[in-house]
């Protein structure tokens, strides 16, 4: 039974789980966006939590617990000089899971894992609020000249029939 067990185990021994974790949670701090299963993204969205609320404490012993963890110097440095100020007043939720079509050999659910872009929300917004506007008013427009369209249409093939019922008639 699973009861009260937290992760999942993948067909992989402990040391083999922990292995690909460790490249997976590199990958995804080098990248900030990684592509895989959608159950392996769920699992490592709690390890890459645990990361980055690390690294919003900034000191030697957070430093020397992340360097245990990842497998480049390089990415704990961004980590810390990075990834840990821009989420240090958010209380967690850093990552995002989006689900992404099926793979095509064996059918597995995918996903992407990214990290959440703080400053690209109010961007968002704004856009979308400027898109609608216009969206509106060229739907008002195109309505308006889509009616005058179909109006000109309509009386020009009045006209034809007019024409033809006055030839029939002239005859």
């Amino acid at each position: 039974m699973r009861h009260r067990k937290s992760y999942r185990k993948f067909g992989r021994s402990a040391e083999h789980r922990k292995a690909m974790f460790r490249n997976m949670a590199t990958s995804l701090l080098l990248h900030e966006q990684l592509k895989t299963t959608e159950a392996k993204a769920k699992d490592l969205r709690s390890v890459v939590e645990k990361l980055i609320t690390l690294a919003g404490n900034d000191t030697l012993h957070a430093r020397r617990r992340a360097y245990s963890y990842l497998l480049r110097k390089d990415v704990v440095r961004k980590l810390f000089s990075e990834i840990g100020p821009r989420y240090k007043s958010r209380p967690g939720g850093y990552t995002r899971v989006i689900k992404t079509i099926e793979r095509r050999g064996d059918g597995a659910r995918m996903a992407v894992i990214q990290l959440v872009e703080e400053e690209l929300k109010p961007k968002k917004k704004a856009a979308a609020k400027s898109r609608k506007k216009s969206s509106k008013a060229k739907a008002a427009g195109k309505s308006g000249s889509e009616n005058a369209g179909k109006k000109a249409k309509a009386e020009s093939a009045k006209d034809v029939d007019m024409d033809s019922n006055s030839e029939e008639s002239a005859e």
